[in-house]
């Protein structure tokens, strides 16, 4: 198997592979390490909730701030601290952000129910009534982006913006070759970072083989949504791609037109590497504060 198709594969768990992760923009040295822990035990609160058989396990940061909140969803296979540990800390200055970690992932156990973007979406709809908000902007990065667009779509009067970031509604809207790669998934594949993600929490090594087999299981399974789905979401929404992202661009500007309220983003890079997640590999990049102004700006209006 190709390189380029193992990373395929691997990125559709959102888990993009740290081979050959370049960056081409907005470079400085770094003065300290942005991946420090983030938890600030003054203006952080972190649980279980108790929604749809789940105990979902959830945080909230920048508590002192009384606006809309932010949710943050997680990509497949990670966790909120390898996911948004350069995010947060951005994106938590200026407003409340409540991140939670799906079924299976981080935290949260797996139950015995199919686990699809639906699900997902109706346990974040139940943890905001846990949580007594009413009315959230909502994230999504990859599956996790998939999982905002349910949101959006089945529980309207609890959205107020969408940010949907290199997620797709149809299978076309992939590089070509992508979904090739689910005929025989590994999880040799998954790369050591969010491995190590994983058994931080979870030592059971049962733990991180089921939850790349449920991963891959959820996209393997997965079928194109109706153009309806989409053009149903009234929320403002902003779509963002990577310019090298495996979601097509070109698909990422079809789903912005086809929603009635739909922006577009397009960042030089590859999947996620622009969010600083765990699998980046330039530390001192500065690209991820210049995404948090953006979405902070386009969540502000």
């Amino acid at each position: 198997m190709s390189l380029s198709w193992k990373l395929a594969l691997v990125i559709c768990l959102c888990v993009t592979s740290a081979i050959d992760v370049h960056r081409a923009i907005g470079q400085t040295p770094a003065k300290s390490n942005p991946r420090q822990p983030f938890f600030n035990t003054e203006t952080k609160q972190r649980g279980y909730a108790p929604v749809n058989g789940l105990q979902l396990y959830y945080e909230v940061h920048g508590a002192e701030h009384d606006g809309i909140p932010l949710v943050l969803i997680h990509g497949g296979g990670s966790t909120i601290e390898s996911n948004w540990s350069r995010m947060i800390p951005l994106l938590a200055k200026s407003r409340k952000v409540i991140a939670f970690e799906e079924q299976g992932h981080g935290h949260t156990k797996s139950i015995d129910r199919p686990f699809t973007f639906e699900n997902s979406a109706s346990d974040l709809a139940a943890l905001l009534d846990v949580l007594n908000v009413e009315t959230a902007d909502v994230l999504g990065f990859s599956n996790g982006g998939n999982i905002a667009l349910q949101f959006g779509r089945l529980h309207p009067t609890k959205v107020n913006r969408l940010v949907v970031i290199s997620a797709m509604y149809r299978r076309d809207g992939m590089i070509a070759g992508f979904w090739n790669m689910f005929t025989n998934p590994d999880i040799s594949m998954m790369p050591e970072a969010l491995k190590a993600a994983d058994r931080k929490i979870n030592p059971d090594p049962q733990h991180l083989q089921q939850l790349f087999e449920q991963d891959s299981t959820r996209m393997a399974s997965f079928k194109d949504w109706p153009d309806e789905y989409i053009t149903g979401i009234k929320a403002p929404t902003l779509v963002v791609v990577g310019d090298q992202d495996v979601v097509l661009p070109e698909h990422a500007l079809r789903m912005s037109r086809l929603l009635p309220a739909g922006r577009l983003l397009v960042v030089p890079g590859k999947h996620g590497d622009f969010l600083g997640d765990v699998l980046s590999d330039r530390l001192d990049s500065q690209v991820p504060t210049a995404i948090a102004t953006m979405i902070e700006d386009f969540l502000d209006r």
